[in-house]
């Protein structure tokens, strides 16, 4: 699994990177987190809004922060 943290490095953004991670080692999913901060990179998946979280190539979430019962329900596919 590909999951890609989109965003600048505000506040907001920082918080979803930590709560992917958190959610990642908490179910033990085979996966990788990649942090996207290059605004050139994050227009191309078409978000309007960061943070935003890809997983596998699917926009899940844009212009807020997630949940993480959201992020635990991505995890579990």
């Amino acid at each position: 699994m590909e999951i890609k943290v989109l965003g600048p490095g505000c506040a907001k953004c920082i918080k979803t990177e930590k709560l992917v991670q958190d959610a990642v080692k908490e179910t033990g999913a085979e996966a990788s987190v990649e942090k996207v901060s290059d605004m050139l990179q994050i227009a191309s998946y078409g978000v309007l809004g960061t943070p935003s979280v890809i997983v596998d190539g699917e926009v899940k979430c844009s212009g807020k922060v997630p949940k993480k019962s959201d992020i635990l329900s991505w995890l579990k596919k």
